[in-house]
């Protein structure tokens, strides 16, 4: 709830919260993306450049940016009022109510909600990134082999990701192998950025492109595979994507009988490989090797990343059938067309 004092605020001057909420935004941006200058922050924050340049001297002068030569970067103040802020301004945009009644709606542990909407600023999946770091720094706990899935989602995540105490126990393991031109080699590398990044370990795992069923058995049974088929059965947490089907099926290069069989049979989400449709059946899935979805219930920690108005149908077709441990970090923008969808 929002603080009484707060509330009493916005009463007697309800402009207050507004700028608040407007100062807050760019100092959230300066952390994500500084150093930045004052055009690119306008356009992240969707202000004009004189309104910037006002704001950005209003939080130097505070001490909670500094503006240099090659742009402007926040402070140890800066971040502390950010965490500080966090919470009050999640209530007072109607955020933390959203993610609470989605958690429930969706039947999932914990929604994190970051404003914006990626469809319409990039900007905001660094947002995104940013909130999936922290989340997976604050709960990885003990554990020791996580599992990432490829996308653009995943790879916002390690540039965000700081030096993790005894961090050598941490081993980064794409969670399947490749299926096209790179999507497998984005696994292996968002893997390798994530140990770089946090000071672990990883292995790479590549799966041929194009095998037939009589060679993809064969390939199982390679030593690789088989190492890499019993690290998924140790996974501690998985932090992976959800795709739009058709949009991952084209990505892949799928077929067209192929894609017409998912149209066909409604699909809407995509994860590790697997499609489903809006009541979270299995629709199709592609043939490689990698984490399965009922190796998913044993897994302690499991971070969705996905955000964008137009990612909700396909986000909600996966939740329908996503293990109950499941944390998603999402934008506004994909949390209120949910919302909207689930209510009605």
């Amino acid at each position: 709830m929002i603080p009484k004092i707060i509330e009493a605020q916005q009463k007697l001057v309800p402009e207050m919260m507004e700028l608040l909420h407007q100062r807050y935004k760019v100092l959230k941006f300066i952390e994500v993306a500084g150093p930045i200058g004052r055009r690119p922050l306008g356009q992240m924050a969707d202000i004009s450049e004189r309104e910037c340049r006002n704001l950005m001297e209003t939080l130097r002068t505070e001490g909670l940016i500094r503006v240099a030569k090659e742009g402007a970067t926040i402070t140890n103040d800066g971040a502390t009022v950010l965490d500080s802020l966090g919470p009050t301004i999640d209530e007072w945009t109607g955020q933390g109510l959203i993610a609470r009644k989605l958690a429930e709606l969706l039947g999932i542990q914990n929604v994190q909600i970051v404003p914006g909407n990626c469809d319409e600023n990039p900007a905001v999946k660094s947002l995104i990134g940013k909130e999936a770091a922290v989340e997976f720094m604050n709960r990885i706990g003990d554990g020791r082999i996580i599992a990432v899935t490829g996308g653009s989602s995943l790879a916002s995540i390690p540039q965000h990701i700081q030096s993790i105490e005894d961090a050598d126990r941490l081993h980064f393991i794409a969670a399947r192998g490749g299926v096209g031109d790179d999507i497998g080699l984005q696994a292996n590398v968002i893997a390798a950025s994530f140990a770089e990044a946090s000071g672990g370990t990883y292995s790479t795992f590549y799966y041929p492109e194009s095998l037939s069923v009589e060679a993809h058995e064969v390939f199982k049974r390679e030593p690789t595979a088989i190492q890499m088929m019993e690290l998924y059965k140790k996974t501690d947490c998985v932090l992976h994507g959800i795709g739009d089907a058709l949009r991952m099926a084209d990505l892949r290069n799928t077929p067209e009988n192929e894609c017409l069989h998912l149209r066909e049979q409604g699909a809407k989400g995509e994860a590790f490989g697997y499609y489903f449709d809006d009541k979270g059946n299995v629709v199709h899935r592609i043939r490689t090797v990698g984490i399965q979805t009922n190796q998913l219930e044993n897994v302690p920690l499991i971070i969705a990343v996905a955000g964008g108005k137009s990612k909700a149908e396909a986000i909600m077709s996966y939740m329908e059938s996503a293990p109950r441990q499941t944390t998603l970090v999402t934008d506004e923008g994909a949390a209120r067309a949910m919302l909207a969808k689930v209510e009605g």
